[in-house]
């Protein structure tokens, strides 16, 4: 029986901490930061925007009223999410909005094209699996002052914070990520043949200098084009395909 209730007391701890851990406080993003991130993602009007932790709605709202873009908020808090849809209301950008109540961990933002976050690391990190194998490759990842602990940041970029905010200093750090297509393997086409290891966006082309990935688009020394799933294409016909 103690050994039961030693259990049932672990489990509960673990929960609340995860719970605790899910609902974070609630601290806005600065305009002039919100305004860098969608620069730095650089948001057009054929995206959809989606913000894990909405909270008052105010980054997919900017995205919809500077660039039209369509926008997804997902938060936790019920009360965040109704001041959110009056928000967007006031804004006149509530046809191209929706905000929704639900964990960030299990809510379904498959659809994006660009991603912003101003979450906690250890969300981030459970989240990083869902980023790599949920998005398309070429989504576009802005995280506001924190990063994720194993995938180094396509660029990362120090911002001077112009007013007072609470809760937040005079400068935030963002961190960009480009969703990279998976072209671990063996490629063949054109009579090459080709070996190319990958970790994240970094790639090694063996025999070959200067490989490049940044999502669809791959390069190396006098090579360009875009991978298409099985396929890589290139700017100057020569196409390669994965090996099985």
């Amino acid at each position: 029986m103690r050994a039961l209730l030693s259990l049932i007391l672990v489990w509960a701890a673990a929960a609340q901490a995860d719970e605790t851990d899910r609902r974070v406080p609630f601290i806005t993003t600065p305009g002039d930061v919100v305004e860098r991130m969608l620069e730095l993602a650089g948001t057009r009007s054929d995206d959809l925007v989606a913000d894990l932790g909405s909270g008052d709605g105010r980054i997919v709202i900017a995205a919809a009223r500077k660039y039209g873009a369509q926008g997804l908020g997902i938060e936790l808090d019920e009360k965040l999410v109704h001041d959110s849809r009056q928000n967007a209301r006031k804004a006149g950008v509530a046809d191209r909005v929706t905000f929704v109540q639900g964990d960030v961990l299990v809510a379904d933002f498959s659809k994006a094209t660009v991603v912003t976050v101003y979450l906690l690391p250890g969300l981030i990190d459970r989240l990083e699996p869902r980023f790599l194998g949920e998005l398309k490759p070429g989504t576009r990842i802005v995280s506001h002052s924190f990063r994720m602990a194993s995938w180094r940041p396509d660029r990362t970029e120090r911002l001077r914070v112009t007013q007072p905010h609470p809760g937040q200093g005079d400068e935030s750090t963002l961190y960009l990520w480009i969703v990279p297509a998976d072209v671990r393997g063996i490629w063949v086409g054109g009579g090459q043949r080709l070996r190319i290891e990958q970790n994240y966006q970094e790639i090694d082309v063996q025999g070959v200098a200067d490989a490049r990935l940044s999502g669809n688009e791959i390069s190396w020394r006098g090579f360009h084009g875009r991978v298409q799933g099985g396929t890589i294409v290139g700017d100057d016909g020569l196409v390669l395909k994965r090996s099985r």
